[in-house]
C-alpha cells in the first residue's frame, strides 16, 4: 500500500510491530488518521501567540483582579504520549491593560497542544501573560487527570494532580493568592 507521508509510513509500520495488520478493513485508514490527529494535538507548536492575542490588548482604568476558571484543556505526556486533561483556572491583576477574555483559554490551547508536562505548561501560560499584558500579577492553577496514571504505570483512575504558577502579586501577597484561591473554590 503506498502511504501519502513518511509519517503514515512509520504508523503502519508501529501497527505491524505491534502484531496487527495494517491492510485489514479497519485498520487500512488509520495511519492517515492518526497522522491527521497528532498533527492537531500538537498544533500549539506551530501557533503564533501574537497571532492569537491580535492586539486584543486594551488600556482600561482597572486593577482588581480577573479571574476565567473552568476552562477545560487536554494535553499529551511528553514521556508516554498519553492524554491529561482537565481545568485550567487563570487570574491577572491589570496595571493599565487587560486582555479580551477570550484569549485566555486560547493560550491555554497554544500551550497545552504541545507535548507535554503538567508543570511546564502551568508555567508557561503565566509566563505568556506576564510577558504580553504587564500585569501585576498572574496565578495559574491546573488540575488533570494524566492517562499514563491511570491506564499504565500506578492504574490510580482517580488521582488528579494540581499544579499552581503565582507571579507578581500573586507571590508576594498572601491575601491576594488567598482571594484567588478562594475564588476559584480551593
Amino acid at each position: 500500500m503506498q502511504y501519502n507521508s513518511p509519517m503514515e509510513e512509520i504508523i503502519r509500520r508501529l501497527l505491524a510491530e505491534l502484531g496487527e495488520d495494517p491492510t485489514r478493513e479497519g485498520l487500512v485508514d488509520t495511519p492517515k488518521r492518526v497522522e491527521k490527529s497528532l498533527r492537531f494535538l500538537t498544533s500549539g507548536y506551530a501557533t503564533d501567540v501574537d497571532g492569537i492575542i491580535n492586539n486584543a490588548l486594551f488600556t482600561v482604568d482597572y486593577n482588581e483582579m480577573v479571574i476565567v476558571r473552568d476552562i477545560d484543556f487536554y494535553s499529551m505526556c511528553e514521556h508516554h504520549m498519553l492524554p491529561f486533561f482537565g481545568k485550567a483556572h487563570v487570574a491577572y491583576v491589570p496595571d493599565g491593560r487587560v486582555i479580551g477574555l477570550s484569549k485566555i483559554p486560547r493560550l491555554v490551547d497554544v500551550f497545552s497542544r504541545r507535548l507535554q508536562v503538567q508543570e511546564r505548561l502551568t508555567s508557561q501560560i503565566a509566563e505568556c501573560l506576564c510577558e504580553k499584558i504587564k500585569p501585576l500579577g498572574v496565578a495559574v492553577v491546573m488540575e488533570a487527570t494524566h492517562l499514563c496514571k491511570a491506564m499504565r504505570g500506578v492504574q490510580k483512575q482517580n488521582t488528579v494532580t494540581v499544579t499552581s504558577a503565582m507571579r507578581g502579586s500573586f507571590h508576594e501577597d498572601a491575601r491576594t493568592r488567598q482571594e484567588f484561591l478562594k475564588l476559584i473554590g480551593r
